[in-house]
C-alpha cells in the first residue's frame, strides 16, 4: 500500500517482499510498542542495502519537512566537515542514549569501507534492538563502539544550533518555535517532528505550524484505489492532483503548542502548559 501511494506522488521506490513483506501495516499506537519496534527492522534494512551499493546516503523518518535542501550542507565540507556519519541530535541527553545523544530518524552517512562494517554490525545486532524496543539505543551503543575500536568518525548536528530543529526545540524553545513559525528563522534546514507521542498528534503539530499540505482527501489510512478509483492506472502520479495542496492547511488543536496563527480558543494538551502566544 504504501509502495503504491509513494509512486502515486511521483517518489522512485524499492520494495523487498522477502524483508519487508511481512512488516506490520498499521501504525504503532505509541513509542516502542510490537508495531513500532517490528519497523524498526526496515529502518536498519533500508540504509544498508544502499550503503552496500556504494552510495552516500541520506536516511529520514517521514515526520520531517524541509525548509532547505539539507544534502547542501553535507556536500559543503566547509560547513559539515569531513566525518563518516551526521545526526541530528536527539535533544534528551539522557544516559540511555550517552554519548552521542543522536537521533536515528535523521542521518547522513558517506560510503567507505568504515560505515560498511558499521551498519553489517547494525543489521547483526536486531535482538538487541528487539530486546531495547528501540533502534535508536542499538545504534548509539554500536557507534560508540566502532568510534573507539575503528575509527569511525560521528558529528552530532547539536541541539543548541538551529540548522536541524526537532522535537526538543518543539516542547523546550519557545522562543526559537516563534521565530521559526514566523518564518523569521532562515536558518533551519529541516525540522523533525520528533519527541512525539504518536501519529495523531504528529500530524495535529504539524497542521497548526502550517506545515500540512495533504488534502482531506488522502487522509491516512487510505489507499491508492480509496482515493482515486478506475483512474489509478490513467496518470502516472494520479495522487498529485487530489492529495498536493499549494497552500497548507492550518487549524488549531492546541493553544500551548506552537503554531503559525494564535490558537488561544483551542485546549491545552500539557498539563499546566502555558499558552504559545
Amino acid at each position: 500500500e504504501t509502495k503504491e501511494l509513494a509512486e502515486g506522488l511521483g517518489l522512485a521506490t524499492y520494495y523487498d517482499e522477502r524483508n519487508f513483506g511481512k512488516l506490520p501495516s498499521a501504525e504503532a499506537r505509541g513509542y516502542g510498542d510490537y508495531i513500532f519496534t517490528a519497523m524498526m527492522f526496515a529502518k536498519v534494512v533500508c540504509v544498508q542495502l544502499v550503503n552496500f551499493l556504494g552510495y552516500n546516503l541520506l536516511f529520514q523518518d517521514v515526520d520531517i519537512v524541509w525548509y532547505q535542501n539539507p544534502l547542501t550542507y553535507f556536500y559543503d565540507e566547509e560547513k559539515s566537515g569531513n566525518f563518516d556519519v551526521y545526526f541530528q541530535e536527539d535533544g534528551a541527553r539522557s544516559v540511555r542514549y550517552a554519548p552521542y545523544c543522536a537521533n536515528s530518524g535523521f542521518y547522513y552517512v558517506r560510503h567507505n569501507a568504515i560505515t560498511r562494517y558499521l551498519f553489517t554490525t547494525i543489521l547483526y545486532y536486531g535482538d538487541m534492538i528487539k530486546s531495547w524496543s528501540s533502534h535508536q539505543q542499538a545504534l548509539v551503543a554500536v557507534l560508540t563502539d566502532h568510534a573507539s575500536y575503528y575509527g569511525l568518525r560521528v558529528k552530532v548536528l547539536g541541539r543548541d544550533e538551529n540548522e536541524f530543529p526537532g522535537g526538543f526545540h518543539y516542547h523546550r524553545r519557545r522562543d526559537f518555535m516563534k521565530r521559526l513559525t514566523t518564518q523569521e528563522q532562515k536558518d533551519a534546514y529541516i525540522f523533525h517532528m520528533s519527541w512525539t507521542t504518536n501519529k495523531g498528534n504528529k500530524l495535529k503539530f504539524f497542521k497548526q505550524m502550517g506545515e500540512w499540505y495533504l488534502s482531506d482527501q488522502c487522509a491516512k489510512g487510505k489507499t491508492l484505489q480509496d482515493i482515486v478509483g478506475g483512474d489509478a492506472m490513467v496518470d502516472t502520479h494520479p495522487l498529485v492532483e487530489p492529495c498536493c495542496l499549494s497552500e497548507p492547511r492550518i487549524v488549531c488543536h492546541f493553544s500551548d503548542k506552537p503554531s503559525t496563527i494564535p490558537c488561544k480558543d483551542s485546549p491545552k494538551i500539557d498539563k499546566g502548559g502555558r499558552a504559545f502566544w
